[in-house]
């Protein structure tokens, strides 16, 4: 149950940098970012993909990202529904002949200087969280209220932000130690910023019957300003729920990579490289998980 694209991409461009699902390359004054099927999980990428997940990714991030971007702005050029356009952004010496299956997959963006910071917001107790509440009563080392239940919406969302690794592990951080990597002012910019942003989601999500339990972002600066990068709002960054089915006091049916994530942990894995091969059936799930998100959030057929 494997499709011929896309575990991995060659393209007659220098590489940029080769990330857990991204694969970027340099075209100038822009990059360009690739969307595989590859699927990570614990930080680690499976040795299988999932099909058609990185037309989602792609087009699920370009939906958010012109819906927010009266927000904040962002690094968007042109979404790639053509291969052919991309050498309208070269020059006649350096054209080529792209492939066609960067269609759907694939955008064109400016070159930011990205901050290597993963700013989590988190409006509901859930996952790695709540396994840290449970026994700590911490969330990323913040103090949280006694007797919360496993999925509970918070009285507000919280920041709680991460290393960026491209391999391994991210790890928490403190606000402390963002400001002391990016300065005071612009580490107050980013945290209002993502639970800005996330709130305003959450919003437009309750009208498609969808809870967004949380998400991550990611930043750059561009001429000076913020802008969010990479992904925004998709499967492998956030949680959906659906809002008719939701209870607090309970693990979600969520629509992203839990499916993978559970059969993972029940595989006996340790979690470190090299990751089990999935099987064909949590493959499939996987695939149609992805598909039904993107059809319910935006209110599109998948194509």
């Amino acid at each position: 149950m494997q499709n011929a694209v896309l575990l991995k991409t060659e393209l007659p461009l220098p590489l940029f940098i080769l990330g857990k699902v991204r694969d970027t390359y340099d075209m100038g004054k822009y990059i360009l970012i690739v969307v595989t099927d590859r699927i990570s999980a614990f930080d680690i990428v499976l040795p299988c993909g999932i099909p058609h997940k990185g037309k989602v990714l792609n087009q699920i991030s370009a939906f958010w990202f012109d819906k927010t971007k009266d927000i904040l702005g962002n690094h968007v050029v042109c979404v790639v529904n053509d291969a052919a356009i991309l050498n309208d952004y070269l020059s006649k010496d350096k054209q080529v002949k792209f492939p066609e299956y960067l269609s759907g997959r694939s955008m064109l963006v400016k070159k930011a200087q990205r901050l290597p910071i993963e700013c989590v917001v988190r409006g509901y107790i859930s996952g790695s969280a709540w396994s840290e509440y449970s026994k700590h009563s911490t969330v990323s080392g913040i103090k949280m209220p006694a007797g919360l239940l496993e999925s509970q919406k918070l009285e507000s969302p919280i920041f709680t932000p991460t290393t960026k690794a491209d391999q391994g592990h991210d790890l928490p951080m403190t606000m402390p130690e963002v400001e002391a990597m990016v300065g005071k002012s612009l580490a107050n910019e980013i945290r209002d910023a993502s639970i800005n942003i996330y709130n305003n989601a959450v919003e437009y999500a309750k009208t498609r019957g969808f809870i967004i339990a949380d998400t991550k972002f990611e930043f750059g600066i561009d001429n000076g300003r913020l802008i969010i990068i990479d992904e925004m709002l998709t499967p492998d960054s956030s949680r959906f729920w659906e809002a008719d089915m939701y209870k607090a006091g309970q693990s979600q049916d969520s629509y992203d990579k839990q499916i993978v994530r559970d059969w993972l942990n029940k595989s006996g894995w340790n979690k470190e490289p090299p990751a089990p091969v999935l099987p064909d059936d949590v493959i499939a799930k996987t695939a149609q998980r992805y598909i039904e998100a993107y059809e319910k959030l935006t209110g599109r057929k998948f194509n």
